[in-house]
């Protein structure tokens, strides 16, 4: 079960990196204010660099070594939500093509940043003179 979560929670993680770049950039074209918002911004960015710098390191991902060492301690390892889940998330392709694709997707997500900036909130005006 705890194996299941961690899973659920790596794909959330994948979903999130993934998924965030068309809604930036389907939501510039649409005027979506919320695709500015500097916090979803800064997590999206931060998130797709340290997925490309532990790839370029050789480090596997800490999430995926939690799933594995769990899923030794349970008796139910081949769970529905694991076979689906890894049929999404686990490819058999080379590391060094995995590693390039983070690297070209970390800098689509650089130039989108940069071509669609956050906002920075603008700050409070200052209360009128009495």
């Amino acid at each position: 079960m705890l194996a299941d979560i961690v899973l659920v929670v790596h794909f959330a993680f994948a979903a999130f990196v993934v998924g965030s770049l068309p809604l930036i950039w389907t939501g510039a074209w649409m005027k979506w204010g919320f695709v500015h918002n500097r916090s979803f911004r800064l997590a999206h960015l931060g998130a797709i660099f340290v997925v490309a710098a532990e790839s370029l390191a050789g480090v596997v991902c800490p999430l995926t070594l939690l799933e594995d060492a769990l899923r030794q301690t349970e008796r139910n390892a081949g769970s529905f939500i694991r076979r689906w889940l890894h049929r999404i998330l686990f490819h058999d392709v080379p590391e060094g093509m995995l590693t390039m694709l983070y690297v070209i997707f970390a800098g689509l997500v650089m130039a989108t940043f940069l071509l669609f900036p956050p906002c920075v909130r603008p700050s409070r005006p200052p209360p009128p003179a009495s």
